[in-house]
């Protein structure tokens, strides 16, 4: 009976435990691109990163669906999340654009945190895709 006990408390465990620390980005507005960029820091494009809650915008080599935003959320933590607005279809008003420390989606004018991703009241956050700190220059954003 306690072998019984422990099998199920340990099978609990290790289907309840995942291997890897992926972000769930299931949103039917939004495929899923590629994302395998390396910013450096010392770059001008890049620089602003430098110093807490600013955020740029890339769109070159495999930055994602519409390019993708990368924000300094203070304490050396990064943040980045798809540039394509996650509660519309993909369209011409689709690419949000930085509005401070929000993205701004122009088709119904929502602002989306660039700290959760969220908005409030709706459905789907940003596509958020995971930021490596590679030295104090140089961050790489992948999925």
């Amino acid at each position: 009976m306690k072998k019984s006990i422990i099998f199920f408390i340990l099978l609990g465990v290790s289907l309840g435990c995942s291997k890897d620390d992926r972000v769930n980005n299931n949103n039917p507005y939004l495929p899923n691109y590629p994302v395998d960029v390396t910013l450096n820091l010392n770059l001008p494009q890049y620089n602003q990163l430098l110093y807490d809650t600013n955020a740029v915008y890339v769109n070159n080599g495999l930055a994602g669906i519409r390019g993708i935003f990368v924000f300094n959320a203070g304490g050396g933590n990064y943040v980045a999340f798809d540039a394509a607005c996650p509660n519309q279809p993909l369209s011409n008003c689709s690419t949000m654009t930085i509005n401070g420390i929000k993205a701004l989606c122009s088709c119904d004018d929502t602002e989306y945190s660039f700290f959760t991703g969220q908005a409030p009241g709706k459905e789907y956050p940003m596509k958020q895709y995971r930021v490596q700190v590679v030295n104090s220059r140089t961050l790489k954003v992948y999925n």
